[in-house]
């Protein structure tokens, strides 16, 4: 038994599989709170993460509400509603077992009985950036049915994985510029061994597009540890002063080159402002490089460093927590990720778990200890 994680209350009725608003409303809460878990199916472990984080909080007395939907809305022309996987007995049992007491399915027309509305939530200037330029209109219809799924199902705690962190975001503003009494609760992404974030569309992947889709978490991690090297030397700097630049001189002069070049790096790290967003993007960017001379290639959407509050470019003298994400396509699958960076003053430890004022709760880490080589090599909760 994995002692680090919590044991789930016992549920004392099955889970219950309902398809309409009113059979939802006709089901006993419970003397707790109500959290859900939206989803559009193709359950996955990462879905299961969202779950059991759901669980712990509404505890035995509470009610997890797990919602299955394939929401048209969000989908742009060309992209793949109709080869969206719909599995909905696999996605039943595996929220069951993560400790749902509710399934609710609903159809397109019992969240949307007059068509598509005339009616949206849109998402403003932080819904047209990264995903929302790429994507034009999806998180107007992202934020739309999270409008609407809050309303049928009602909860006080509604759980999204960080892998959609923009998702993420515009949710949470939604929740707070519209007044929802629902807290908002962000869950780190989960990862398969090598590395790759879970989604859906993973299943899509032949062998070797699965080694260069790789290139996306590697690129990541390239970008965290490189900033975590410069962070030491910066901080080794702080320490020896200018004297690490008399010091570097006086070994290249002697002919010392590995200690010349160990001490240049050292003043070079002391000289000048922070610039750790540079090095960071540059990481990831030579990973990203790489990966498009694969065969098969990594097409890159995008990569962008940003400011977790409202997803613009942050700027090399950026100090605080920063979201590096990216977007790319391998074959015909387009894939996304992130991780949280901190710059500046204060990086010292873990990097915080929180982003925009969205309360994490606590699940696995970002990313593992050693990152993956790349060489040969949705909405909802964490199915995009």
């Amino acid at each position: 038994m994995d002692e680090s994680r919590p044991a789930q209350p016992a549920r004392t009725q099955p889970v219950q599989l309902l398809h309409t608003a009113a059979a939802l409303r006709e089901q006993p809460r419970g003397t707790g709170v109500r959290a859900v878990v939206m989803t559009m199916g193709a359950l996955h472990e990462g879905h299961a993460t969202l779950i059991r984080a759901a669980r712990r909080r509404a505890g035995p007395q509470g009610q997890v509400v797990v919602t299955v939907f394939v929401n048209p809305l969000q989908f742009g022309a060309g992209e793949d509603l109709d080869r969206y996987p719909r599995t909905l007995d696999d996605d039943t049992e595996l929220a069951a077992a993560a400790g749902a007491d509710v399934v609710f399915a609903p159809s397109a027309d019992e969240v949307y009985p007059g068509g598509e509305p005339q009616i949206r939530v849109a998402a403003g200037p932080m819904g047209t950036l990264l995903e929302g330029a790429s994507r034009p209109g999806h998180f107007d219809g992202v934020l739309t049915v999270v409008a609407k799924l809050l309303h049928l199902t009602a909860p006080d705690l509604a759980f999204f994985g960080q892998k959609d962190a923009q998702q993420l975001a515009v949710i949470t503003r939604m929740a707070a510029d519209l007044n929802f009494p629902v807290e908002i609760i962000g869950v780190p992404t989960v990862r398969e061994e090598d590395g790759l974030a879970l989604s859906s569309r993973n299943r899509y992947l032949s062998v070797p597009e699965r080694r260069t889709a790789l290139a996306l978490s590697a690129a990541l991690f390239a970008a965290r540890d490189r900033l975590a090297a410069e962070e030491a030397l910066r901080a080794r700097a702080a320490s020896t002063g200018h004297a690490a630049q008399d010091r570097a001189a006086a070994l290249a002069a002697l002919g010392e080159d590995r200690a010349a070049a160990d001490a240049h790096a050292v003043a070079y790290a002391a000289a000048g402002p922070p610039h750790g967003p540079s090095v960071a993007r540059a990481a990831a960017q030579a990973v990203l490089d790489d990966a498009a001379r694969l065969e098969p290639p990594l097409t890159l959407d995008y990569l962008a460093l940003v400011d977790p509050s409202d997803f613009t470019e942050i700027p090399d003298s950026y100090e605080g927590e920063a979201i590096l994400a990216v977007a790319a396509k391998v074959g015909t699958t387009r894939l996304i990720d992130n991780i949280r960076l901190v710059f500046g003053a204060g990086r010292s430890g873990p990097t915080p778990a929180h982003q925009g004022g969205t309360r994490t709760d606590a699940a696995p880490s970002d990313a593992p200890a050693t990152p993956p080589s790349t060489t040969p090599q949705g909405p909802l909760g964490a199915t995009r």
